[in-house]
């Protein structure tokens, strides 16, 4: 099994035909992902062409190693045309929150908001509309989510690990990688990358509560970064509903105060929001905190080999 998404899951890509949307819909669909359509309004009634070498499970149309997705000029368009019940949004950050508007109108359970940059009262609405309407929002400025061999939503590189016995949510695209490589050779059911923004839709919590759910996943791993109190009320929900066992990394032990480090939500105030005081908390409920992404691994491997 895996969480949130499988080889089952239809996606649409709001900005497809843009040259990040392009870039990583043949990329996603390179890894297996069944995307049945983009979306632009001025090219609607179009189709974009894609090369797409070992194409995996989820093909509606392959032909000559080319598949051809169609480009609809609304979600909810697409969505009825198609039977969609995803979509990646690729789109720049004025136009972020509109199009992920228009995903929950048009009933898209579920969402993965790629954008950078996207203003905190902007993600606000998209998040209390997403939690409202019962739509599964990832992001927004997050990698997406892979479940490797059925499905890639977003800008993982799928051929870092295969399926196997782990879970990972992560704040960090770049660690979510680096995990994933280092533990290939265990394979992982679902790598979810939360986004690291002050404001997002799926929280630590919420894939731990799937992974704990789910009969597959026999360990998760945790990255956490300083800022917030994410990692702190993780911790609390751990000791309290999780049986599986977590290992964790926080990033920013070295970081100074006061200063944002790389995601807009990555800033310690005082002493609140150190990796430090987030280390402790969850090395309190018997997660063990490994203090360097290598580490990290090396002690999910220990536990994994018991």
């Amino acid at each position: 099994m895996t969480i949130f998404v499988n080889s089952d899951t239809r996606v649409i890509v709001q900005g497809m035909t843009g040259a990040e949307g392009r870039k990583h819909t043949q990329r996603m669909l390179s890894a297996g992902t069944t995307i049945v359509g983009g979306t632009n309004p001025r090219k609607a009634g179009t189709t974009v062409t894609f090369d797409v070498a070992g194409y995996g499970p989820g093909a509606d149309k392959v032909t000559d190693g080319q598949v051809e997705v169609p480009v609809f000029g609304t979600v909810a368009e697409a969505r009825e045309a198609t039977g969609a019940n995803a979509s990646v949004i690729f789109v720049p950050p004025a136009f972020a929150k509109g199009a992920a508007l228009e995903a929950i109108e048009a009933g898209i359970e579920t969402i993965v908001l790629i954008t950078e940059g996207i203003p905190v009262q902007d993600s606000t609405i998209v998040v209390e509309r997403a939690l409202a309407a019962g739509v599964r929002l990832i992001g927004p400025n997050c990698p997406g989510i892979i479940s490797p061999g059925q499905a890639n939503l977003g800008i993982t590189p799928a051929d870092i690990t295969g399926p196997g016995r782990l879970g990972l949510v992560s704040k960090s695209g770049t660690l979510t990688y680096q995990l994933m490589y280092e533990l290939r050779d265990f394979g992982f059911t679902t790598c979810l990358g939360i986004g690291g923004d002050p404001v997002v839709g799926t929280t630590h919590i919420d894939a731990l509560a799937a992974f704990e759910a789910d009969p597959d996943t026999d360990l998760v791993i945790m990255i956490g970064e300083i800022g917030g109190d994410a990692e702190e009320r993780a911790a609390a929900w751990i000791q309290e509903n999780m049986t599986k066992p977590v290992v964790a990394y926080i990033a920013g032990f070295t970081a100074p105060e006061g200063k944002t480090m790389g995601h807009a939500g990555a800033i310690v105030s005082g002493s609140s929001g150190t990796a430090a005081a987030k280390a402790e908390a969850l090395e309190a409920v018997g997660v063990r905190v490994g203090r360097t992404p290598s580490q990290t691994a090396q002690i999910a491997r220990e536990i994994l080999s018991r």
